[in-house]
């Protein structure tokens, strides 16, 4: 399987996100594992607000918003027009909230040197096929994070299309292709688009993203698997809506996030690593 070319690859990520669903996906069954489980991770390591924190990559503005209104200062930077503008909504509607965001690309920020405490990157990883430009953006975060300052980084575990597209979503009754590209896929990492404006992006193995952390100068402290194996349950819808039966799926996930032979099962992964100093 063949990378694309970067404009091509580029012009595929912004089909997918003008379609506007990503406001929304955090909202489903799993999104809502993924948001929480995200949540109750970063609350363990970011430094208490009113720190500065860069979200960098931060689609529509989930994390920001949430981080602002827990008294953040935030900076919110994304590829994406629509996820910027939708932002931008937000906070005309709340101008008490301190969010700073405008159109950027994690591999060259328009930010200064040791100007923040924390950096998320929930997202540039995704969409980045070469390793070269994940390492550019694991090192743009490093010059824009102050010393001893926490990067967090998210990325799409290798076997998250076998397991959860193909498994529970049952995606080949409506795609059969998505079973032919699965070889590949796991194979290079690399997903490519199924159809016009369909997700297309990088899926790590456990081991691989740390090692890009450290060959980018971080140190890393944790390596966790964020929704685990909780996303297969059938009854998982009925489940987040009832706080102590969520309860339970998040205290199991947590439980499991560290485990290393179950790393890889788990369709997201998240390193908390820290600059040096």
């Amino acid at each position: 399987m063949e990378v694309p070319p970067e404009e091509a690859n580029i012009e595929a990520t912004l089909a997918h996100y003008a379609l506007g669903n990503e406001r929304e996906r955090l909202d489903s069954p799993t999104g809502v594992l993924e948001f929480e489980r995200t949540k109750d991770i970063l609350g363990r390591y970011l430094p208490p607000s009113p720190a500065a924190i860069a979200d960098i990559g931060g689609g529509p503005g989930r994390y920001t918003l949430w981080l602002a209104r827990r008294g953040y200062r935030v900076t919110h930077r994304d590829l994406v027009g629509l996820h910027v503008q939708q932002v931008r909504d937000e906070v005309a509607e709340h101008p008490c909230l301190a969010i700073d965001t405008a159109i950027g690309d994690a591999r060259q920020l328009d930010l200064p040197d040791a100007s923040v405490d924390a950096v998320l990157l929930f997202g540039p990883l995704y969409h980045l096929p070469r390793r070269r430009d994940r390492l550019q953006v694991w090192t743009e975060a490093k010059r824009i994070v102050r010393p001893g300052g926490l990067i967090c980084a998210a990325a799409i575990s290798r076997w998250a299309a076998r397991l959860d597209g193909i498994l529970s979503q049952k995606l080949y009754e409506r795609m059969p292709q998505a079973l032919e590209e699965l070889r590949d896929l796991e194979r290079t990492g690399w997903m490519k688009p199924l159809f016009p404006g369909s997700f297309t992006g990088y899926a790590h193995r456990p081991r691989q993203l740390p090692a890009e952390a450290r060959d980018a100068g971080l140190h890393v402290l944790s390596v966790v698997g964020i929704e685990s194996v909780a996303f297969l349950l059938a009854d998982l819808g009925q489940r987040v809506a009832d706080p102590r039966a969520l309860q339970v799926v998040l205290d199991s996930a947590r439980a499991l996030e560290s485990v290393p032979e179950l790393l890889g099962g788990s369709p997201h992964l998240l390193v908390i690593a820290r600059r040096p100093g």
